[in-house]
């Protein structure tokens, strides 16, 4: 099916902005400590440094390295992956649970890294942070290379004893809801067998 221009820049700019903030957690939790100036700064940082991978011009496996490191020090990988596992989380053991979360991570990693090179360019501008319920909101303003700037709004907790970006919603696009929808559709494929899917992780994205 052909896409049309408007879908493909809507697919284009979930997929820049997720790429920047997969960084950042999909988890929820309280942000009792937690200043809206402290949030600002950890998305201006988890930008910064996934820009710094775009500018860099190197390999893709070697941005795929620089990638991971940088979801490993700003992401609580535990929390993105069990949210997105679901309710079968609850009658997976441990060991699968430890094995999906490596797969996940790799996955993630490999789905979203490997779309850096398109978005050579894209800006994005904080523009400030309010309460939202028991997390921080973190507004900005996104904008691509021939596209309308657009909204994205970063959530961020404390919940791991430090600040995590764990949701953005893009023009309206909750991530953590369409990446669950994702997880959950692949599992279903799979007649709920975890480890079939922990499986095929290691082999998509």
């Amino acid at each position: 099916m052909t896409l049309t221009r408007s879908r493909t820049t809507r697919l284009n700019r979930r997929l820049f902005v997720t790429g920047l903030a997969a960084a950042g957690a999909l988890g929820a939790g309280p942000a009792q400590a937690l200043s809206g100036a402290q949030a600002e700064e950890l998305v201006t940082s988890a930008v910064a440094d996934i820009n710094k991978i775009i500018a860099a011009g190197k390999s893709q496996s070697a941005m795929l390295r620089d990638f991971d490191r940088v979801f490993g020090r700003y992401a609580d990988v535990n929390i993105i992956a069990l949210t997105t596992l679901g309710a079968a989380r609850r009658t997976a053991s441990q060991a699968e649970v430890r094995a999906y979360v490596s797969a996940f991570r790799g996955y993630f990693t490999r789905k979203y890294g490997k779309r850096f090179n398109e978005f050579v360019g894209g800006q994005l501008t904080v523009t400030g942070s309010r309460p939202s319920k028991s997390n921080i909101e973190v507004r900005s303003t996104a904008k691509l290379r021939g596209s309308a700037p657009f909204n994205v709004s970063w959530l961020v907790s404390d919940r791991s004893g430090s600040p995590k970006i764990f949701n953005i919603i893009i023009e309206g696009v909750n991530t953590l809801t369409s990446e669950r929808a994702e997880i959950g559709a692949m599992l279903d494929r799979r007649g709920g067998s975890i480890a079939q899917l922990t499986a095929d992780l290691k082999k998509t994205g």
